[in-house]
């Protein structure tokens, strides 16, 4: 239950705070803000040219990556920019309707990767179990239900937030004190009853981030069950070895959540800046690592690379 004695009615502007008690250092966070940025572009914008161009990697694992370097494309366009004319020019004004916008797609893609992140474990499952018919079941028809599946989840679970906002009527203050406009940042500053704001953004959690993980842990229990009875030593670690670019990839952007969810349930409250800086890396950090990781753990693509460097080397 959120009250207040002297509310203000559901105003036409928001202003966004950035990162609250680090003012005086936002042109400092600018740098790195830009610079995950410019890696994030040049990295996700490679790993999609080169599965375009290499007809080797036109199979399903390469292809799931291709979806994954969009979507953390469009995450850190909806995102940093804005958070960039904070820092850089103080733009902290943005419209309701804009809050309502940046409110669907910013989590949106966040669910989105994490979908795509559950069709690589399904797919590594297949690889393992199935290698015979790996081709078959994940024919680019498959992959392209599993593209829409992933869509309409995302469209689906969040498509109320907007609109459950837009019935928010009077507010505590017109001051949302993060760097991008967040569903539960709002309600926050919400009056009145908030309780059915609060299930909803757990019913999301739950029914993206929660099942999504669980799904992966049961498909890399099966693939461990499946490797372990390979009898050869060697043929194992070539085995796991096809996984492991997923593995980190899912340690990067499944760990911030997990350990903010469990620094909440003992007790343990973050300083407020503390708080949106580890929100920030949600969106920001697997974007940059993800092509870093397969760039340096996928031999097709690190030659790629390594030939277009000595092209322009020569």
């Amino acid at each position: 239950m959120s009250s207040c004695n002297n509310s203000i009615p559901q105003p036409l502007m928001f202003i966004l705070a950035g990162i609250p008690g680090l003012k005086s250092s936002h042109g400092w966070f600018s740098v790195p803000f830009f610079l995950v940025f410019v890696i994030t572009v040049v990295g996700n914008a490679t790993i999609l040219c080169i599965i375009r161009v290499e007809k080797s990697l036109h199979e399903p694992m390469f292809l799931l990556l291709a979806m994954l370097s969009v979507v953390d494309l469009s995450l850190v366009s909806v995102t940093v920019p804005r958070m960039l004319g904070i820092f850089w020019m103080n733009a902290k004004e943005i419209s309701f309707n804009a809050c309502l916008t940046q409110m669907f797609f910013i989590p949106s893609f966040y669910v989105m990767e994490s979908g795509i992140l559950l069709a690589m474990a399904f797919d590594r499952f297949v690889a393992i179990w199935h290698p015979l018919r790996y081709a078959t079941i994940l024919a680019n028809n498959m992959l392209v239900k599993m593209a829409l599946a992933v869509l309409a989840r995302a469209v689906a679970v969040l498509a109320p937030a907007p609109i459950l906002a837009k019935r928010l009527e009077s507010f505590q203050t017109h001051i949302i004190a993060y760097s991008y406009y967040a569903y539960m940042a709002v309600v926050q500053i919400a009056c009145g009853d908030i309780s059915d704001h609060i299930v909803y953004g757990l019913m999301v959690l739950v029914a993206s981030v929660g099942f999504d993980l669980s799904f992966i842990i049961l498909s890399y229990g099966l693939i461990l069950h499946a490797v372990f009875r390979i009898p050869s030593w060697e043929a194992r670690g070539k085995a796991l070895s096809t996984c492991g670019s997923h593995l980190c990839v899912i340690a990067l952007f499944y760990s911030p959540v997990v350990f903010s969810v469990l620094a909440q349930i003992l007790g343990y409250h973050m300083a407020p800046h503390l708080q949106i800086i580890i929100d920030n890396l949600y969106f920001l950090v697997p974007p940059m690592v993800n092509p870093l990781i397969y760039g340096a753990r996928t031999k097709q693509i690190r030659e790629r690379v390594l030939r277009i460097f000595h092209c322009h080397g020569d």
